[in-house]
């Protein structure tokens, strides 16, 4: 109890939605709980029977508070001290003081309480004890690596679907954020793997999510490549790429199926380290690869239901252009002449700071909750831009599952390190195809999949540890401290436009190119858009080892266990709603398919509540290597214990069991109507009237995303024409086709503004 100043408060007034009541705060070491008596009921006051009114708690975990401000009794005024609460969950309270003593002791208790812990072993998971009904449950053993691959038809003992379970990464030194079992073609050896890896932001090389038990297609998913200025390749990568769009065809011999290394360089390789350095000696180049592959999916000999219709799709989530800026600082996008075996789209979708900046306006729209019963404005909820972000997300995962379901092909999803748009695209198409993933068991196990397993960091992203900059004191904003209106303003004037996404890419360059700069803070954050690396540790310098521990050295640190003398605490830069949005794209499909979900919408809402209260640890730490090493399973309790120890609270009654191609409404797959998307009422605290008003209103204000996404084929005559179904009916941008003059002169003037942004740079240091 040293954090506390004071651990009860008598005579406190709570406000909300426009409605007082008066009651007691406690204060403690995980909570906030006020209690009050309701007043008595009507019954009661004219002497009739009937129940006594109990006493009702709210209570408020310390890590679901988004911001707290405190407002001191002015002396012009006779208002009351008082402090606001904006939570995670969306709820907005104000407490009411009439000692300014307490209401100042109240809110450094809850600051300490909440931004000074340090490290997350002081969280509440780390103490929680549960009681019946989820006390006989073990929501541990609800997802197994092994069992999941196992039902997609996949084993140790069993490559006939081409593909097999490496054990590269079982210590996690080959990638440390991704999973320790890594479901990779039949045909690639561990040896190639290692150096495709070093051609991959953080060595997350293309790995399998998800198999279609019907065509044996599949959805793979990685990070950027590391293209660069120098347009550096890999063949292993491509060798690797191929081996997973032809695994549809694995009765068939695949070429060079070993690897043995060799030390001539590649035509493409430089002395000062590309990424192609130390290949293999069998590999043949890769317009003989191509031509095996096309070959052998053109060949009649015997039926096949999947062959010469397949379009392979690389799908690059960000926009077009912030994929190209990122070769100003050793990333990038696939060359698409190295994989012309396949397409590539952009989907166009933004990064983390646009997506935590549209919450942030939804967030201001709803903000005076607590102290009105005023529904909000429409206008401005609509120019938040949040229902737009949404309908985007879902766009990009009815491509991809159209692709795999509708065109028999494979599909490869990444954006910058993977983790972020590629956990919310790979599951929502899984949704899509796999009716066992819109069961309650099916859900857990696709979260525990994609989003837990393949590392996407909730630590950074969820911002567990809080931080002072959500707390304020309001008159001491005068004194020049930066409110959170002014820090959201920043924020939005960055925009999403291509100027502003090619001027960030540039600015967050400097770090790179200045290499007295030792502050990782100059590298921006670990979405990875803006992520340079160092060159003088690039991969290609490094020699490949069997176990992967070099690949870090290039790398920052992803959050791991912090120094007990230096106390963590959340970069706010770094928060942003991307597991919210996932839940809320999940809400969209569940509100346009009401029978084909055994979940309710309750399970989602619950399900985000528990994200932010830090009460189990099923999402505390950043990546499964992290859970392992600081003993999460052991020590704390999962979340699914709480939803299967209450499983029929959480059922949907109109969800209709069984799957039938042949009749309409059981099909297989699902796909999303964007025209249909609308408010999430329920998790903003409101009525459905407030925020999308007359049914369907919301149906013609946000249409005409598809435009947002742009494709890049290889060359004419594979895979662009008219009557190509894969790309019919959406435009398409051939950034490096020949032939494109548009693309090419677009391509020259981001070229030409890197080379006179880094000239600009060169004479200033000069200076």
């Amino acid at each position: 109890m040293e954090r506390t100043r004071i651990a009860r408060v008598d005579e406190v007034k709570l406000v909300r939605r426009g409605e007082q009541v008066e009651g007691t705060l406690h204060l403690t070491p995980h909570h906030l709980i006020f209690c009050h008596t309701p007043p008595p009921s009507l019954d009661e006051l004219n002497g009739l029977p009937s129940p006594k009114s109990k006493p009702r708690e709210l209570w408020i975990t310390y890590p679901i508070i988004q911001t707290c401000t405190l407002r001191l009794t002015h002396h012009t005024s006779h208002l009351p001290s008082s402090i606001r609460l904006r939570c995670r969950d969306f709820t907005f309270v104000c407490f009411c003081f009439a000692d300014e003593k307490k209401a100042r002791d109240v809110y450094d208790s809850i600051k300490a309480w909440t931004c000074k812990l340090g490290r997350v072993e002081k969280l509440y998971a780390f103490t929680y004890q549960p009681q019946s009904p989820e006390k006989e449950v073990n929501g541990w053993d609800l997802y197994d690596a092994r069992r999941e691959w196992k039902r997609l038809g996949i084993s140790e003992k069993d490559s006939d679907k081409g593909w097999r379970i490496s054990n590269i990464n079982l210590d996690y030194g080959f990638s440390p954020t991704y999973p320790a079992l890594l479901a990779v073609p039949s045909a690639i050896s561990d040896n190639t793997l290692n150096y495709a890896g070093r051609y991959r932001s953080r060595a997350r090389l293309p790995v399998l999510t998800y198999l279609h038990p019907v065509n044996n297609c599949s959805i793979t998913r990685s990070s950027q490549p590391l293209v660069g200025v120098r347009g550096n390749r890999s063949i292993q990568d491509e060798k690797l790429l191929l081996a997973i769009f032809s695994t549809s065809h694995s009765n068939q011999p695949h070429p060079n199926p070993c690897s043995r290394p060799r030390s001539r360089q590649s035509p493409q390789s430089s002395s000062s380290g590309s990424p192609t350095r130390d290949i293999p000696a069998n590999l043949p180049d890769p317009e003989t690869l191509e031509d095996q592959m096309i070959s052998r999916t053109s060949t009649e000999d015997g039926p096949r239901v999947y062959g010469a219709q397949q379009h392979n799709l690389i799908v690059d989530a960000r926009p077009t252009v912030n994929a190209l800026a990122m070769q100003a600082v050793g990333l990038g996008s696939e060359n698409m002449d190295n994989y012309r075996f396949a397409t590539k789209a952009y989907l166009g979708i933004d990064n983390i700071h646009v997506m935590r900046d549209s919450l942030h306006k939804v967030i201001d729209t709803l903000k005076d909750s607590d102290v009105t019963n005023i529904p909000p404005n429409r206008e401005s909820l609509m120019k938040s831009g949040w229902l737009k972000h949404i309908t985007g997300v879902l766009d990009g995962a009815s491509l991809i599952a159209r692709q795999v379901a509708v065109q028999h092909s494979h599909v490869l999803i990444h954006c910058s390190d993977g983790w972020d748009r590629t956990s919310q695209l790979s599951a929502l198409s899984q949704l899509c195809l796999d009716p066992y993933y819109r069961t309650l068991e099916g859900f857990i196990v696709l979260v525990e999949k994609d989003w837990l397993s393949f590392g996407h960091m909730f630590n950074h992203r969820s911002g567990f540890l809080s931080s002072e900059k959500w707390f304020s004191i309001e008159n001491e904003r005068v004194g020049g401290n930066s409110d959170s209106h002014a820090q959201r303003a920043s924020l939005s004037n960055s925009g999403s436009g291509a100027g502003h996404a090619l001027e960030n890419a540039f600015l967050s360059a400097k770090g790179f190119f200045n290499k007295d700069n030792s502050s990782r803070e100059s590298f921006v954050d670990s979405d990875g858009e803006l992520q340079p690396y160092d060159q003088s540790s690039s991969p290609s310098n490094t020699k490949p080892t069997s176990k992967r521990t070099s690949n870090t050295s290039r790398d920052p640190p992803l959050a791991a266990s912090p120094d007990p003398k230096h106390a963590a605490t959340t970069k706010v830069k770094e928060t942003s709603p991307i597991f919210h949005q996932f839940l809320d794209a999940t809400y969209q499909l569940l509100a346009q398919h009401p029978t084909r979900f055994q979940f309710n919408e309750r399970f989602l809402r619950r399900l985000l509540y528990h994200l932010y209260s830090c009460q189990y640890g099923t999402f505390l730490y950043n990546n499964e290597r992290e859970r392992v090493e600081n003993k999460v399973m052991q020590r704390t309790r999962s979340v699914w214990d709480y939803f299967l120890g209450r499983r029929e609270q959480f059922l949907n009654p109109r969800y209709e069991e069984g799957v039938d191609d042949n009749v309409r409404g059981k099909e297989r797959l699902v796909l999303p109507r964007a025209g249909e998307v609308r408010w999430w009422s329920e998790v903003f605290g409101r009525e459905d009237r407030e925020m999308n008003g007359l049914p369907h209103s919301s149906s013609t204000e946000y249409t005409g995303f598809a435009e947002r996404r742009h494709y890049d084929h290889p060359h004419p005559g594979k895979g662009d024409g008219g009557d190509n179904r894969a790309t019919s009916g959406y435009p398409i941008e051939r950034l490096d086709g020949p032939g494109d003059s548009g693309a090419k002169s677009r391509r020259r003037a981001a070229d030409q503004a890197i080379e006179s942004w880094l000239r600009a740079r060169r004479r200033k240091r000069r200076r």
